[in-house]
Parts: C-alpha cells; structure tokens; sequence
C-alpha cells in the first residue's frame, strides 16, 4: 500500500489588528451606524431647505383677488370670439385680450367651445 503525507498544517498568525488599520491621525472612520446617521441627517436638511424655499415661494405671499366671474353657457353657432367680443364691449378691452382672459381663467388649449359648455367670463 502507498501512504500519502499530508503537508504540515501551518496556522495562519494574522492578527485581528492588522486586518483594522487604525485610523490616521486626524481621520474619522465611521461605521455603517454612522454612515446611515449622517445619510439621514443630510437628507433631513435637504427636506428642510426646499421647505423653507417652497415657503418663499410668491404663490403664498399673496391671496390675490380673485376676479369678478359670470357664467356664460355656450349656445349653438357661439365661438370663443363671439363671448368675448360680448364682454369685451362691456368692459372696453381688445377683444384677443379678453379671448386670452377667457381661455386663462377656464384652462382651455385653443379657441374651441362646445354646446352647453359654461364658460367663467370676467365681469368688468
């Protein structure tokens, strides 16, 4: 029968020290604790910086009037033009003005209105 010789175990004399540098002096080593610490914190001054901006903001400063409104119910054959020449002879304006007025205050993309659509019209 052939014996195989197993090489001598050799222990390994790795100190725990030597895996851990200590810190230079003058360095901070944090740990995953105080990483997540000072993530959190960053993240805290962040919310609170664009609160602080948010409350700036010229939005809440004002209440700003609102305007004097009457309904206008669209009938057949009216166009956009036709309100608003309507209320623009009873307050002196252009009428492209009070079109731009009109499309503002009832969030409309173009020009276009429908039958029996109510439109908020300024009263002047």
């Amino acid at each position: 029968m052939s014996t195989i010789a197993l090489a001598p175990r050799v222990s390994s004399t790795r100190r725990a020290t030597s895996a851990r540098r200590p810190a230079a002096r003058g360095q901070v080593r944090l740990t995953r604790r105080g990483r997540l610490v000072v993530f959190v914190l960053a993240l805290v001054v962040v919310a609170l910086a664009a609160v602080w901006l948010a409350a700036g903001s010229a939005a809440t400063r004002s209440e700003g009037g609102s305007a004097e409104v009457r309904l206008v119910t669209v009938a057949p054959g009216d166009t956009l033009w036709d309100i608003a020449s309507d209320a623009a002879a009873t307050s002196g304006d252009d009428v492209r003005d009070m079109m731009e007025t009109i499309q503002r205050l009832n969030t409309l993309d173009g020009s276009v209105v429908y039958v029996g659509q109510d439109l908020r019209v300024p009263v002047q």
